[in-house]
């Protein structure tokens, strides 16, 4: 992980500890890719749906996240442990979804992989805030491969 995901890591990191969670879940890392990413925003196609999504995000930290403590995030597909570092299971298998798909490039992740890693997973909260914010997952996903093909010079 380079330092771009490192400080997203962080980020998400603080943003846990601050709402008393107690792991980094998936909405945690979409919250800090969108606040620090510029491509990750871009893939949402503009401020105004940035802004509505950062407005869910943030009203899960303030109220409707609240059903979310003191659970851990899981689709279920694998059993759940409990990451060492603090991240839910599909947290965790995210970052390394987004490690991996970069190597098959060459590179080191960026944002843009972590996004369409944490969309992966129809039942990852980062999956549910989108779709409060009414966002679809595969839109995300079709807009991320483009911002990484953009990126890498191939879109």
């Amino acid at each position: 992980m380079g330092t771009e995901l490192a400080a997203v890591v962080a980020g998400a990191r603080r943003r846990a500890v601050r709402d008393g969670d107690r792991q980094i879940d998936t909405a945690h890392l979409l919250h800090s890719l969108l606040e620090s990413d510029p491509d990750v925003r871009a893939v949402f196609g503009g401020p105004a749906r940035v802004a509505r999504l950062l407005g869910y995000l943030v009203q899960r930290s303030i109220g409707y996240g609240l059903r979310w403590q003191g659970s851990v995030e899981d689709s279920g597909s694998v059993p759940a442990v409990t990451d060492a570092e603090g991240f839910s299971p599909l947290a965790g298998r995210a970052l390394e979804a987004a490690c991996a798909r970069a190597a098959e490039r060459g590179e080191r992740a960026r944002g843009v992989d972590l996004l369409a890693a944490l969309v992966a997973d129809p039942d990852a909260r980062a999956v549910e805030v989108l779709a409060a914010a009414g966002i679809e997952a595969r839109d995300v996903v079709d807009g991320t491969l483009w911002r990484a093909g953009e990126a890498d010079g191939g879109g």
